[in-house]
């Protein structure tokens, strides 16, 4: 039960870790202070992970990195879209 709940609880901040830096970017339409690469870098450690839990068929681990990669992705395009938006 214990290892149950440490492994949901890293799950569930992995998941949403990087949502409040996307909330940040969409209502302040800037990224000055953001690495593409940390972003990038983030996203392939993410989908590797999403790899290895298809070929386990752990639906755990495919969900939390789905929603993850979903997450990193909407901030890659928020980063493109405002860091190459014409002032």
């Amino acid at each position: 039960m214990f290892w149950n709940i440490i492994g949901l609880s890293a799950a569930f901040l992995t998941m949403f870790g990087f949502l409040p830096q996307v909330i940040k970017i969409y209502r302040t339409k800037s990224v000055n202070d953001i690495s593409i690469v940390t972003i990038v870098q983030f996203m392939a450690g993410i989908f590797l992970w999403l790899v290895y839990g298809i070929h386990l068929r752990n639906f755990a681990i495919i969900l939390a990195n789905s929603v993850t990669l979903l997450i990193l992705v909407a901030g890659l395009v928020l980063f493109i879209k405002y860091k190459f938006q014409k002032k």
